[in-house]
């Protein structure tokens, strides 16, 4: 212990401190007076100092020179005695002594003291020892020459040190000149003193001069402890100076029922703090809370210039430090919270940067913030932000307090100020200031409950990134809600972002990169200023406002700071917590609308949701972040990384090249049924198509194409679905019209075509026609899904059974989709491939008709095939649905069938009944060339498959089953089924069936090419014998009857045998359905195989009756003449 003790405080160096004569007089010990304050005398008896001989500093070798000096002013007011008195042959510490010290120092007088004033127990040293002890420590320091031993030793270093040699003598100011000043001593002896005399004036609060006039009636108040003596033992006198250094701490905190402290005391116990700080040995309460855990901790750690302080601190939280040396180390900490000067290493490190940085020099704040520790890192941390220089050794002690601030809120008086209350506005302004003060962003290791938490996602994710790079941030916000993260990571993770994204300014990436553009564009002001009138993420929101700017708006962001900010969007679309403004506006919409929306991104897709029910501010944010995501949908990262697979596969170019235009979307959309898209980006593609119908901002593209034909066409609408609706109106109308210049701009009409194709493909994307349908959809499609068109083709495969608005709808939808082939999602789908190898240079309006022409190829797509029947039959139950046939009959229609149009309703189809009477008067020949050319084509379509006659379908159904199930059955369909029809006609019950067949016998009649069963059989016979006839208006079939009846010709077997039985068939029909009017008895004579015959014999007929008639008339004529002659 002797070598300890005579090698305590060496080589340590403090920075000087300006000090002013009232600190003097607060910290020095107290040579004169002090015994008239405290009422003291020098005690008799048995526990009294015997009188030692005065020693002087020189009488002893050089080596023992600060023992000397100790021993020469501890006998200096003594009487004198035996030679060499020393504390170890008083009877009255006898027993203690042989009890608790080691025999090598008994015969130091210091040594001894050191050895039993460091006991805690009380039950340890006898009353009598106590006593003694604070009597011999008493008249050590309240003797003048106490002062002149001092002159001696340290005489160099007086001489140094300018305000210690200008202290008046004889009042006790040197020495505590000296103990303010010990770490700028480089005198060895005099360094030893002056450590070994601090020792003894802070094992009790009564012997620092001053302390006690300051704080006497805050001691009494609080109940610190006695000021008297003898009521208290010596060596408790510690914790009247921990007692007043709580009462402080809970006074900074404002906590209930605490007595206000007198601010002259408040400095004396702040200085008291500064005073102990560079050996733990001096504060006498943590030394004794901490003697074991210091054994247990920092054995090895050498006392002295804050070191064992710190490495406390570092196991402060450890589940073996005691309770007491961790309550003792929290007051500490709270000390340096309040003034940085209490932390030795601290105060040393940064004290040529605080002056070089000019932090102290802040007029306007108060002096006692200029001490405040958040303070000091906040100016600290500004000039690193700034790329100012900042000692490397200041920065490393700055590290440990950030941690320090990190690892304990209880050392933010602010935040336990307010922590019994739920975490209110004055709360978060205290933990906002926290995590500014510890920056955690620059640093993650500083927040110990993420590095722990996270360490391992780190070492998996993170391991290409430098340690304590602020860049681990970034790559941990990256890998949130991934497979790579941890649960415990993750809460630690967004407690932190919650913070940092309420100022932009804890980034020190984004910072670094935009101070110049935030400076700029958002006016704002350093880094560790604040401004009531630019709130919390106001910046960062100013930032991001100006990044998506255009070159024709100007005033845009740099590259640099636009990539971060672009990087901050990405990670904090993550979770609506992390975007301030957001959550601050949108806080009662959360609750009214989402309150059971916890997961991963439910919550602002939520709001989406619900966007027309939010209160406007709300509205409003969640409006302007959904328009952002539009122009650059990777700020959504949840769904970019559902989409990766997607992305990789069909639209890795646009995501290496996009550049703020949506085309990423626009490529996903597209995708959106292949195989490498999950169900979940499915979701998530579908659910950004739903909200972009909410406003048509919300699409940039169509935005950017045609927000001024929006503007000048369609103001005051702002649904998507209402403008496409309108500018699509406008498009047709100027095309039927035949406009000179359309009024909407070709971008623009580019981009609606997109639009119109994205809507086609989902129900719910066209709210006009969803709504309607909600309960038809629930109703007979339970089970279908909504993309790829498939609800819409059920509903129209439902189609009779719909509900009358839906039905309209479907109607109209059909209606256009047959305008406009490219709206028929499914069409373009199931025949993608088809039409890119019959119809790629048909136009995009004519597509459908193309395929139908190419239908019955060998290499037509049997899926392909299918759809297109289905559309033919859409098209034949209404003239309305084929633009082809209304614009060719378009004269006929009204002429021939005006009263079938005028039982019509607008929107339901009139089941072909205009197509037949069309069909009828074809077979009256009486049609326009045009009108007579699509009906032609639509009676072999129908000839060929009795489907796509929907008079004959709704009809015949019942007798179709009866007679023809085997040919209905079929998967093919080559006209077997009405030729069956026609077979069984006798057989036939249905009057209206009866008459349907009767009406195709009657059109075959028209035209072989009607007849498909007939013109197959025949069709050899026709090219040698009718080769030069001119299809169409019967005049083939006139070939081949007059064939039949030439013995000459000889005509095949098969032909032969079907042309008799139509015959037969015809010559039934003329008997069943005999010719209702003179019109139609023409048209039967005209169309019949015996017509030569039968106009001969009515122009014989017509002969004979004119000669009758003339012979008649002759006769008649006479026979009148005859009669007048009488």
């Amino acid at each position: 212990m002797q070598r300890r003790y005579n090698q305590l405080g060496s080589g340590v160096k403090m920075a000087a401190y300006s000090r002013s004569q009232l600190l003097l007089l607060l910290m020095s010990v107290c040579l004169c007076g002090l015994g008239s304050v405290l009422g003291l005398k020098p005690a008799s008896g048995p526990a009294e100092p015997p009188n030692p001989p005065v020693l002087r500093a020189a009488d002893l070798p050089v080596r023992d020179a600060p023992a000397a000096a100790a021993a020469a002013a501890a006998g200096a007011s003594q009487p004198r005695r035996a030679t060499g008195w020393k504390l170890s042959e008083e009877e009255a510490c006898r027993e203690d002594l042989t009890r608790l010290c080691p025999r090598q120092t008994w015969t130091n007088n210091l040594a001894v003291l050191e050895c039993l004033q460091d006991r805690r127990e009380e039950t340890e040293i006898a009353p009598d020892c106590n006593h003694l002890l604070w009597n011999y420590k008493l008249n050590l320091t309240t003797d003048p020459k106490f002062e002149s031993v001092a002159t001696e030793v340290c005489k160099s270093t007086i001489a140094e040190i300018k305000e210690c040699n200008e202290e008046e003598r004889g009042r006790g100011y040197l020495v505590s000149c000296l103990v303010d000043h010990r770490g700028n001593i480089t005198e060895y002896q005099c360094n030893q003193y002056i450590t070994k005399m601090t020792s003894i004036i802070f094992s009790d609060y009564r012997l620092i001069c001053g302390f006690m006039d300051k704080c006497k009636e805050d001691i009494n108040n609080l109940r610190c402890g006695s000021i008297n003596v003898g009521h208290k033992d010596v060596h408790s006198q510690g914790e009247v100076i921990a007692c007043l250094e709580k009462a402080l701490v809970r006074q900074a905190e404002q906590q209930d029922h605490v007595r206000s402290i007198k601010e002259e005391c408040q400095r004396a116990i702040l200085r008291v703090a500064e005073l102990s700080s560079d050996d733990f040995h001096l504060d006498r309460h943590l030394y004794f809370s901490c003697r074991d855990d210091r054994e247990r901790f920092c054995q090895n750690t050498q006392a002295g210039e804050g070191k064992v302080y710190k490495c406390l601190f570092n196991h402060k939280f450890e589940e073996a430090m005691s309770e007491k040396c961790r309550d003792a180390l929290t007051t500490r900490q709270k000390l340096i919270s309040q003034d940085y000067r209490v932390s030795y290493s601290l105060a040393k490190a940064c004290k040529l940067d605080l002056r070089k940085q000019r932090c102290s020099l802040d007029t306007n704040l108060p002096r006692a913030r200029e001490a405040r520790l958040s303070y000091l890192l906040l100016c600290l941390e500004a000039a690193v932000h700034r790329g100012r220089p900042v000692s490397g050794e200041c920065q490393g002690e700055m590290l440990d307090y950030r941690r320090m601030l990190m690892e304990d809120f209880s050392l933010s008086p602010e935040i336990v100020l307010d922590r019994s209350t739920a975490i209110d506005s004055i709360c978060q302004s205290a933990l906002q200031t926290l995590i500014q003060s510890a920056d955690p962003g620059a640093d993650y290791r500083i927040d110990r409950a993420l590095n722990e938490a996270c360490e391992s996602v780190i070492q998996t994710a993170c391991k290409h990134i430098r340690t304590g790079d602020p860049m681990i941030l970034s790559c941990l916000m990256e890998h949130l809600y991934t497979e790579k993260m941890v649960e415990d990571c993750e809460h630690r993770l967004l407690e932190l972002q919650y913070f940092i994204s309420r100022d932009w300014k804890l980034d020190p990436i984004l910072y670094k990169k935009c101070q110049g553009d935030a400076a700029r564009l958002c006016h704002t002001h350093g880094w560790n200023e604040t401004s009531e009138l630019m709130p919390p993420g106001a910046v960062f929101s100013c930032l991001y406002r100006h990044a998506y700017r255009t070159e024709e708006q100007g005033r845009r962001l740099s590259r640099d700071c636009k990539v971060e900010v672009q990087r901050i969007l990405h990670q904090r679309a993550l979770d609506v917590k992390l975007d301030p403004e957001l959550q601050k506006r949108c806080m009662t919409d959360l609750g009214k609308w989402c309150s059971e929306k916890t997961d991963t991104g439910q919550e602002l897709e939520c709001l989406q949701d619900h966007l027309e029910d939010l209160v406007s501010t709300c509205r409003d944010v969640v409006g302007n972040l959904t328009e952002l995501e539009s122009e650059d949908i990777q700020i959504d990262a949840l769904l970019i990384r559902a989409c990766d697979p997607a992305i990789q596969a069909h639209c890795h170019d646009v995501a290496d090249n996009q550049i703020d235009t949506g085309d990423l979307m626009e490529c996903l959309i597209q995708n959106k049924h292949q195989k490498e898209m999950n169900d979940k980006c499915s979701v998530g593609v579908t659910h950004f198509q739903l909200i972009q119908m909410k406003d048509f901002r919300f699409s940039y593209k169509f935005k950017m194409a045609c927000k001024e034909d929006v503007l000048r066409l369609c103001p005051n609408i702002k649904k998507k679905v209402d403008v496409v609706i309108c500018l699509s109106t406008t498009v047709r109308n100027d095309t039927l019209q035949d406009a000179k210049e359309q009024r909407v701009s070709l971008k623009c009409r580019k981009q609606l075509r997109v639009e119109e194709l994205e809507m086609s493909e989902d129900i719910r994307l066209d709210p006009e026609l969803y709504d309607p349908c909600k309960s038809d959809i629930g109703r007979l499609c339970p089970n279908v899904n909504f993309g790829n068109a498939q609800m819409i083709e059920c509903l129209k495969e439902q189609k009779k059974q719909l509900s009358q608005r839906c039905h309209q709808r479907i109607f109209r939808l059909q209606e256009g989709e047959m305008t406009d082939p490219e709206l028929d999602y499914q069409l373009m789908r199931v025949c993608k491939q088809m039409i890119k190898r019959f119809c790629t240079e048909a136009d995009a309006r004519n597509v459908l008709q193309c395929l139908k022409q190419n239908k019955n190829s060998e290499l037509m797509d049997p899926k392909c095939k299918q759809m297109i029947t289905k559309r033919q039959i859409t098209q034949n139950t209404d003239y309305r649905l084929n633009p082809v046939l209304r614009k060719a009959c378009l004269a006929d229609i009204p002429k021939f069938c005006q009263s079938i149009l005028n039982k019509a309703s607008e929107d339901s189809e009139l089941e072909g009944q205009v197509i037949a009477c069309l069909k009828l008067k074809y077979a009256d020949q009486r049609l326009s060339s045009d009108c007579e050319d699509q009906i032609r084509v639509i009676l072999q379509e129908s000839a060929l498959d009795y489907r796509l006659d929907p008079q004959l379908q709704m009809h015949c159904s019942d007798e179709i089953s009866r007679l023809c199930a085997e040919e209905a059955a079929a998967q093919e369909q080559t006209g077997q089924v009405e030729e069956c029809l026609k077979v069984n006609l006798l057989k036939i019950k249905q009057e209206t069936c009866k008459k349907e067949v009767l009406n195709m016998l009657k059109e075959s009649k028209a035209d072989i090419f009607v007849d498909p069963v007939l013109h197959t059989a025949c069709a050899l016979d026709i090219k040698h014998h009718c080769a030069a006839i001119t299809p169409g208006r019967g005049r083939q079939m006139s070939c081949l009857m007059e064939a039949l009846q030439d013995k000459r010709i000889r005509l095949q077997p098969e032909c032969k045998k079907r042309l008799q039985d139509r015959i037969d068939m015809w010559s039934y029909a003329a008997k069943v359905a005999p010719a209702e009017g003179f019109s139609d008895l023409a048209v039967q004579v005209m169309t019949s195989p015996s017509k030569n015959y039968i106009l001969l014999m009515i122009a014989l007929s017509v002969c004979i009756l004119f000669l009758v008639g003339l012979l008649c008339g002759r006769i008649t004529k006479q026979v009148m003449r005859e009669l007048k002659d009488r």
